[in-house]
């Protein structure tokens, strides 16, 4: 039997390299089980690391491949709670899996474009958002072969995305304030400026044709607070007021319904609201909404992300992946059971 090197301390991956005749980014690739080093040099470079008690560190591996130990995810906006759910979902993953973040919020940059291709330098795979940037940055980031994912946005070429399912919900919560009584709608939200808002106001159209039911236009606004309250407040206040309020988010319906009552109207009495997400203020409020998985969409966007950069670049196929969203009904848009 061969006998083994005496162990010693700072044995580096370029001493295995040497010993098992193969480069350090084959020794890390090897150490790591990939599909892109065969059995048999896989074996030699173990044994060639057991040998000289090799352990890799975390850099190490990452300065081999010339890799950077971070994954990048970027945001249109960092502003309130729905985009804080899904950072810490992504960032918790992340860190399950060994990786840092790299978190960058485009709202506001002029040269947010530049910003985010820059960033795709410095990491190894990265999350975009909404339309953080536009659909030829993505294709020009995609076409450098970096590990990528969409979120929340719509499919560009053969880039993985995931989203969360909304016209189907928002035709829905349509069928059901029909089902009330209601027959004048406004909508809060700018179906231009996010896939999302887009998504539910399309489904909110849909079902409101399917009844015969006037379509509103869309009122653009903010996903704010303080750009609700001042949307509607106005709103109120014209002589063809709605007896219904669809936000396109919780923000906005929480706005909503602090301008209803500085108004003195009652809710749902005079005036009913919805919104999306389901915020945990919004259970306070007696908010019926829309329930949409936060968290697990940034922790499914980590996990794919994490299985795109251990997979073979053929394998990348453009997956779409879509995560079910819930109508919760509570008393701000009439009364039944509620949650």
């Amino acid at each position: 039997m061969k006998a083994l090197s005496k162990p010693r301390d700072g044995v580096t991956i370029y001493e295995v390299a040497k010993r098992a005749g193969v480069s350090i980014a084959t020794v890390s690739r090897a150490l790591r089980d990939s599909e892109l080093v065969t059995v048999e040099t896989r074996a030699r470079v173990r044994a060639a690391a057991a040998e000289l008690n090799f352990t890799p560190s975390r850099l190490g591996r990452s300065l081999a491949e010339g890799r950077h130990a971070a994954n990048g995810i970027v945001f249109p906006d960092l502003v309130g709670p729905y985009y804080a759910e899904v950072v810490l979902g992504y960032e918790e993953v992340a860190a399950e899996l060994g990786r840092s973040v790299l978190i960058r919020a485009t709202h506001g940059r002029p040269d947010a474009d530049e910003q985010v291709l820059e960033m795709a330098a410095r990491v190894d795979g990265m999350v975009i958002m909404g339309r953080s940037v536009a659909d030829e940055v993505v294709a020009r980031i995609a076409a450098t072969g970096l590990p990528l994912v969409l979120l929340s946005r719509d499919p560009v070429s053969n880039v993985d995305t995931v989203r969360p399912e909304n016209e189907a919900t928002a035709r829905q919560l349509a069928r059901h304030l029909v089902e009330h009584g209601y027959r004048r709608f406004a909508f809060l939200g700018d179906p231009t400026a996010a896939p999302d808002v887009a998504g539910r106001y399309a489904g909110l159209a849909a079902g409101l044709t399917a009844a015969r039911v006037r379509v509103p236009d869309p009122l653009p606004c903010p996903l704010e607070f303080d750009a609700g309250r001042a949307a509607v407040a106005e709103l109120l206040t014209g002589r063809s007021r709605p007896r219904v309020i669809v936000c396109a988010n919780d923000e906005l319906a929480l706005g909503a319904l602090t301008a209803a009552s500085e108004a003195g109207l009652k809710v749902p009495d005079e005036v009913a609201v919805t919104g999306w997400d389901d915020l945990m203020a919004a259970r306070f409020a007696g908010l019926t909404t829309v329930r949409q998985p936060m968290r697990e969409l940034g922790a499914t966007a980590a996990r794919r992300l994490h299985e795109l950069m251990n997979a073979r670049p053929a394998k990348r196929t453009g997956r779409q992946e879509t995560l079910p969203t819930q109508l919760v009904l509570r008393t701000s848009c009439g009364s039944h059971t509620m949650e």
